[in-house]
């Protein structure tokens, strides 16, 4: 079975990323209110943008999730997210930024990679990701699996998840035109070919990723 999605998401709508199905909704936010946590480690207090020409992504998982961490102030918050896990990916052009205010303007750090011809590669990739845009297609997609009996990758080790709580697996999913605002990302193993950092201080909308 095949199924294609096209169009935008976003977590003020609160569906999940890439989710073809409004009877999802609920059941996400029943796996936020008990308790599911994303990140393995403490979030700072700024999200990051990315965008990608391409992602595509062997054995994907997806169910929802709370980042915790703290604020630019170091107070205690939580960020309701959608955990979108992956084998295996391959991602084509990213372009990843976040700005910092500092000393009365704002420093915006972008990283980009993969822009050459040679794909970034993961193992084990999970996103932790507040909205989402991009065109998506998914082979053979199971919608409203239990978190606990999804195939790897599986809950993202180290976090509190309700095994008994929805989630959603595909053996592919394709993204294209991605852009994102995330809270974290971890992986296994991440390979940027091409890698360029930037500090660029100044108007953050002119260097952005979008």
């Amino acid at each position: 079975m095949e199924s294609q999605v096209r169009g935008g998401t976003r977590w003020r709508r609160f569906a999940v990323v890439m989710v073809p199905s409004v009877a999802a909704t609920a059941a996400i936010g029943v796996a936020l209110a008990q308790g599911a946590l994303a990140a393995s480690f403490s979030v700072s207090g700024q999200s990051f943008k990315v965008t990608a020409d391409k992602l595509v992504g062997q054995n994907f998982v997806q169910y929802g999730g709370v980042a915790e961490g703290v604020d630019s102030k170091g107070n205690k918050v939580s960020h309701p997210v959608a955990v979108s896990g992956f084998k295996t990916a391959q991602i084509t052009n990213m372009c990843q930024s976040v700005v910092t205010p500092l000393f009365g303007t704002s420093v915006t750090l972008v990283l980009k990679a993969g822009d050459k011809g040679t794909k970034i590669r993961a193992e084990n990739l999970y996103l932790d990701v507040e909205s989402l845009d991009a065109d998506a297609e998914f082979k053979n997609i199971d919608i409203g699996v239990a978190a606990g009996s999804t195939k790897p990758p599986g809950i993202q080790p180290g976090t509190r998840a309700d095994p008994n709580g929805f989630a959603q697996q595909a053996d592919e999913a394709i993204l294209r035109n991605v852009e994102q605002t995330a809270w974290a990302t971890t992986a296994g193993t991440f390979k940027l070919p091409d890698l360029n950092l930037r500090l660029n201080v100044g108007d953050p909308k002119k260097y952005e990723c979008y």
